[in-house]
């Protein structure tokens, strides 16, 4: 079984008779209760005594699409490793994704044909927060289970009253703010910051995290960028001529890529610092190779420069997920090379199949929700820190590390720190979660 893909612009005036009448009385499947349980039978909309259908919604193309378009693959491959030893509670899992071209209009489109014409039974890591944003509601309206988005905003899961389908997955931005304020306050105390941020709550939600540890006087020069607008070398003369000698980056990987180019053209050479979501060497020296027409090559170009890590990365080797999802890979990766955004994709999959497990065989979208909410946060797996999830919080991954860039790899500057939003201490890991190891049949057994 492959993925399922469909274009965004093949998907524009589509949708049919039926699924507008759907549209009109909510997508099919029985109505019987709310996200905690409710009353009646349940919704058992994309399920069968053998399947259960789920989408994702991912930048197939577009500006985005460099690593992001790799993270559908790697939850292909696992649903598949899964598939082949007999599925979830007797049930195949089908994967269909939808090309959004990370455009939020295209998001709305794609989502609805997911959920009128598929009759998906969830919304599995739907990556963007621009894109995202603009189906949240649609999602929680029609009472799909929204799980695992693939971006760090506070909005998946700081207000289950208000979102009670939507669950996030990885360490938020705000938190991630956070523990790269403290890293530089503590062992930077003198540096000049700079802050080139994405506009949007991913430059925001980073942005207020990094204040509770940086003032005003520290901040030097506040610069952002608007997703689709490539000319970013005026915020970077900008930072240079600040006197900025720190720069924190909450960009997405071409845009630390553009940053960096920006930064060689001006002779400008600051401590880069990025957010996880855009410091992939393999990644941003794949695209600093092709913007730069090749003046510039290969994953070196980011050495020293730093970043936090909520997974381990292919590097790992003596890692026993790595050694899982590698196995994994080169049984059902169709001969591709293995990379960090494969993995991300194979880890959400492992914690979407766990959650399948925690259901039960008597699957509904609200027994999915009521097994987040009261087993979610025990959750194994290969994240360094344990999920938040219970009913007052649907946030993901609690914490991370501070690393600096080697090569295709990392050197841990810090202990693995968790933490949470607002004013909660920032914290050594001591559950011992990223000591976690998979079973020995690669699958999650039922709890």
């Amino acid at each position: 079984m492959r993925i399922r893909v469909r274009r965004a612009a093949a998907a524009v005036g589509m949708l049919t008779a039926t699924a507008l009448v759907a549209a009109a009385c909510g997508a099919g499947g029985d109505r019987g209760g709310d996200a905690s349980g409710g009353d009646g039978a349940g919704d058992t909309t994309g399920v069968t005594d053998d399947t259960v259908t789920i989408g994702g919604h991912f930048p197939l193309t577009g500006v985005a699409a460099p690593g992001y378009s790799e993270i559908p693959s790697g939850h292909q491959a696992y649903y598949d490793f899964v598939n082949a030893a007999g599925g979830v509670h007797g049930r195949q899992i089908e994967w269909i994704v939808e090309d959004d071209g990370y455009n939020p209009t295209n998001t709305s489109t794609v989502t609805e044909k997911l959920v009128l014409q598929d009759q998906i039974f969830a919304m599995v890591a739907g990556l963007g927060t621009p894109p995202h944003n603009a189906v949240i509601d649609y999602l929680n309206d029609e009472q799909v289970p929204d799980l695992f988005v693939s971006s760090g905003s506070l909005q998946w899961g700081d207000d289950p009253e208000a979102n009670p389908w939507t669950f996030g997955w990885q360490t938020d931005y705000e938190s991630e703010g956070k523990i790269i304020g403290q890293y530089v306050a503590e062992n930077m105390p003198d540096a000049k910051v700079g802050l080139f941020l994405q506009d949007d709550d991913f430059g925001e939600d980073g942005e207020k995290g990094v204040r509770q540890f940086l003032n005003d006087d520290q901040i030097v020069s506040v610069q952002r960028y608007t997703s689709g607008n490539t000319e970013v070398g005026p915020q970077i003369a900008a930072l240079q001529a600040s006197g900025a000698d720190v720069v924190l980056g909450f960009t997405v990987p071409s845009y630390t890529a553009l940053s960096q180019l920006a930064g060689m053209t001006l002779g400008y050479h600051p401590q880069w610092f990025y957010s996880n979501v855009g410091s992939d060497p393999a990644l941003v020296g794949g695209l600093l190779a092709r913007f730069s027409e090749g003046r510039v090559e290969g994953a070196s170009a980011l050495d020293g420069t730093l970043t936090t890590e909520y997974l381990p990365g292919i590097d790992q080797t003596d890692n026993p997920w790595i050694q899982l999802f590698t196995r994994v890979w080169e049984e059902y990766g169709n001969g591709q090379p293995l990379t960090n955004y494969r993995l991300y994709g194979m880890s959400q999959a492992y914690t979407f199949v766990q959650t399948l497990m925690a259901a039960g065989e008597d699957l509904t979208r609200e027994s999915v929700v009521e097994a987040l909410q009261e087993r979610g946060g025990d959750f194994e797996g290969p994240a360094l820190a344990p999920f938040r999830y219970s009913a007052d919080s649907h946030m993901g991954i609690s914490g991370m590390a501070v690393s600096r860039i080697e090569g295709a790899g990392g050197e841990y500057l810090t202990p693995i720190l968790v933490t949470d939003i607002g004013d909660a201490p920032i914290e050594p890991e001591s559950s011992g979660s990223g000591e976690d190891a998979p079973p020995e049949n690669g699958i999650p057994e039922a709890p």
